[in-house]
């Protein structure tokens, strides 16, 4: 297979693609659109979001020190777009694209409604990394939607058609390939 060499750059695809919602005191909430977010611990839970120095969510997380990870469905992604397009100085957000602002249990940053998982988040760290400050912090509390949970309580995240971003585009994730393990399991006679 012929390859060429091309200079260092982002090409760790696909991604999720979240809408983070944050919040001053006394100001209307707002909403960044990110696909440099990531889990980063499983006990504490812990994840990331990279956001830039001169988008006006970065402001508000740096101040309030929480925010919350909004996961994106199918039904969500024109919204999401809409949310990274547009400056939340200029609009509000959540009026345009007909979002519902959910109160958090454990943060004060509200959640939206509209999407299945909300991760309430608090700051426990913040890396100047160049172009992006990467917020590094701990999931406080966790709303799901109780349409997506069996008679046992189980959830069925995967069932909720959750959207994944790719080198400028949008996938709704597909097939299921397999599960972890799959290729150690032993085979059923």
């Amino acid at each position: 297979m012929a390859k060429q060499s091309w200079k260092p750059g982002n090409l760790l695809y696909p991604l999720p693609v979240i809408m983070a919602s944050c919040q001053r005191e006394g100001e209307r909430p707002n909403i960044i659109t990110l696909a440099w977010a990531g889990t980063v611990c499983s006990t504490p839970p812990m994840v990331s979001v990279s956001i830039r120095k001169e988008r006006y969510s970065y402001e508000i997380v740096k101040e309030t020190g929480e925010f919350v990870i909004n996961l994106v469905t199918r039904d969500l992604t024109f919204a999401t777009d809409y949310c990274g397009v547009r400056s939340g100085r200029d609009v509000d957000k959540f009026k345009e694209m007909k979002l519902t602002p959910q109160p958090s249990r454990v943060v004060k940053a509200p959640g939206i409604a509209e999407s299945p998982v909300n991760l309430e988040c608090r700051v426990t760290q913040a890396l100047d990394l160049g172009s992006h400050v990467m917020f590094v912090a701990e999931i406080v509390g966790v709303m799901v939607e109780d349409a997506y949970l069996d008679d046992g309580g189980k959830f069925h995240l995967n069932d909720t058609n959750l959207t994944a971003y790719s080198h400028g585009e949008y996938f709704s994730l597909g097939q299921r390939l397999g599960k972890f393990g799959y290729s150690v399991e032993k085979k059923k006679k």
